[in-house]
C-alpha cells in the first residue's frame, strides 16, 4: 500500500477486511485507543453502538459530571478501545463538553480520532474537522447519512475532498451498516502507522503572530517538557483562552496523557508555580 494511498482507494491494498468482532464492554488490554469525535446530531452514537454491539460501559469524565462512553471492538488481528466524545461544534469554546472533547484529543494521544459529520451539512461540519486537523495528523473523516444526502441529490466526491484534506474519507450510513468495512479499514491503517495521513493545515498569516507564537511556545516547552500540541496551546492562549490559561495556571496541561495505561486521567505533576511564570 503506498503511503498517498488510503486503503479504500482502492481493493489491491494489503489490509485486513471483513467485520469486525464486536467486543462490547470486554475490551481487556486494548491495542489502539479510537477517539470518535463529531458535531451532535450527525450519528456518531449509531457509529458507536455498530462497532461495539450496542453495549457500552459509561461513567463520568474524571473530575466531570459529563457522561463518558466506552466500547471495544476486534479487527485485523488488533483490539480497539473507542471513546465517544461528547458532540461539539467547535475546540474552541470554554463549554465542558467541548473542554472534554479538545483534552482528550490534544492529550488522551488517541491512535486514530474518526470525525463523523453529517454529510447533508457537509460545510458546517468541516469547521471541528479541520480544527481537529490542527492537532492530529491521525484523522479519519466518516462521511455519515449518505442516504439522506442521496435522498435529498446531495453529490460528494469523497476522494477528491480526501485529497484536499489530506485524509482518509469513508461515505457510511451507520444505521444500515453502508461503508463500515471501509471505515474500519481506514482505522486500522491510520492506528497502525500503514497509512499516514498529511492533513491539511490552516496557515497562520496575520503579521507579528509567527513571532510571538514562537516566545509561548519556547516557554511552554520549558516548563511542560514533552508537551504535545505547544503551537496549538500557545495559540489558545494568544487569543485569550481561559479553560486553556486555567489549565497552564494550576499546572494540569497534558494530563490526560497516560489514558493508554489507564481509563482514569493522570496528573503530569507539572507545578502550578511554573506554569504561572508562561503567563508572565
Amino acid at each position: 500500500m503506498s503511503s498517498a494511498c488510503p486503503p479504500s482507494a482502492c481493493d489491491t491494498c494489503a489490509v485486513p477486511r471483513g467485520p469486525a468482532q464486536r467486543l462490547g464492554l470486554d475490551v481487556g488490554k486494548a491495542d489502539y485507543v479510537v477517539a470518535l469525535a463529531g458535531n451532535p446530531n450527525t450519528g456518531k452514537s449509531t457509529v458507536f453502538n455498530r462497532l461495539t454491539g450496542l453495549r457500552q460501559h459509561t461513567g463520568n469524565w474524571p473530575g466531570k459530571t459529563i457522561a463518558r462512553a466506552e466500547g471495544g471492538f476486534a479487527y485485523g488481528g488488533k483490539r480497539f478501545k473507542i471513546v465517544d466524545l461528547p458532540g461539539t461544534y467547535s475546540l474552541r469554546s470554554a463549554s465542558p463538553d467541548e473542554t472534554v472533547a479538545r483534552e482528550f484529543i490534544l492529550f488522551g494521544k488517541p491512535d486514530v480520532t474518526v470525525v463523523v459529520v453529517d454529510a447533508n451539512c457537509l460545510e458546517r461540519n468541516l469547521n471541528l474537522a479541520l480544527q481537529i486537523l490542527q492537532i492530529t495528523d491521525r484523522a479519519v473523516l466518516c462521511l455519515n447519512l449518505m442516504d439522506e444526502a442521496r435522498a435529498n441529490g446531495v453529490e460528494i466526491d469523497a476522494r477528491g475532498l480526501s485529497r484536499e484534506l489530506g485524509i482518509p474519507v469513508v461515505p457510511c450510513t451507520a444505521r444500515s451498516g453502508e461503508g463500515l468495512p471501509q471505515l474500519l479499514a481506514e482505522m486500522h491503517a491510520v492506528a497502525s502507522g500503514a497509512f499516514k495521513p498529511s492533513p491539511y493545515r490552516l496557515k497562520l498569516a496575520v503579521p507579528g503572530l509567527r513571532e510571538a507564537l514562537g516566545r509561548v511556545v519556547a516557554r511552554l516547552r520549558a516548563r511542560f517538557p514533552g508537551l504535545a500540541n505547544a503551537e496549538w496551546i500557545a495559540l489558545r492562549l494568544l487569543e485569550g483562552d481561559s479553560a486553556v490559561g486555567e489549565m497552564v495556571s494550576t499546572g494540569t496541561l497534558g494530563s490526560l496523557s497516560a489514558d493508554h495505561a489507564s481509563q482514569e486521567a493522570a496528573a503530569t505533576g507539572t507545578t502550578g508555580a511554573a506554569s504561572k511564570e508562561i503567563r508572565a
